[in-house]
């Protein structure tokens, strides 16, 4: 069985390899942008266990070794560095040392979502962005407004305070940002509606997004994105550690 180190940087890997029926180790390091890496590892004659760190998330990743059933271990950043006694690192000894610990059977190995659980994520991800954009829009305008000495506090948001508003005497500059703004939040409120829409929707689908929309304050956004985020409970020892 081949059992593999990998140090993950952005834009290539280095792997420390094993031959577990032979002992020979073998180093390399895989680019990323000319396809090194996919080659590498549908090249592989039989199905290896590949070890790296938590950094960061790599679908292409995760699907090619999918297709050509590798095992996936993610470890604990944190636990990997304190296993390392010589502290200054280079990424040939990062991945000899995360090869060494899939070895010994010490790899801190730790849970992570599906694919799909993540790609899920980027909805809630989105949506967030998008309510943050709008409300800092929504701020400036009102803004803009009290410097002409008019204070229409939610009367701007309706139709009449929307022709009111464009209808303002401005100066040039003050004018232009006015009209960018605008052109700026008419597109959000549809999409916004649409993901709220999709994130109630499977929120209702959840039993445990339903059992927490039952506390006061919990809509299915804060529901969802707590399941999401915090995965099978199960996965943790007791309720500190969860709350932790």
């Amino acid at each position: 069985m081949l059992i593999i180190g990998c140090d993950y940087p952005t834009r290539f890997q280095q792997i420390a390899m094993v031959d577990t029926s032979t002992g020979e180790i073998r180093e390399r390091r895989l680019e990323h942008a000319n396809g090194e890496a996919r080659k590498f590892y549908a090249s592989l004659a039989t199905p290896a266990r590949v070890g790296r760190e938590a950094t960061i998330h790599a679908p292409w990743f995760e699907r090619r070794r999918a297709a050509y059933h590798h095992e996936l271990g993610v470890g604990d950043a944190g636990q990997i560095r304190a296993a390392e006694v010589r502290q200054p690192k280079t990424h040939a000894r990062e991945a000899l040392h995360i090869l060494d610990l899939w070895v010994q059977r010490r790899f801190p190995k730790i849970w992570i979502p599906a694919a799909v659980e993540r790609d899920l994520r980027q909805r809630r991800r989105h949506r967030h962005r998008r309510v943050r954009s709008g409300t800092s829009g929504e701020n400036q305008l009102p803004a803009l407004a009290r410097g002409q000495g008019r204070c229409r506090k939610r009367h701007l948001w309706t139709a009449e305070g929307r022709r009111e508003w464009e209808d303002l005497k401005l100066d040039y500059w003050a004018s232009y940002r006015r009209t960018e703004l605008l052109q700026r939040l008419d597109p959000l409120s549809p999409s916004i509606q649409e993901l709220d829409q999709a994130v109630k929707k499977e929120a209702t689908s959840r039993p445990a997004a339903v059992l927490l929309r039952e506390q006061p304050g919990v809509g299915p956004v804060t529901a969802l994105a707590f399941v999401r985020t915090v995965g099978p409970v199960a996965g943790f020892a007791h309720r500190r550690k969860l709350v932790s």
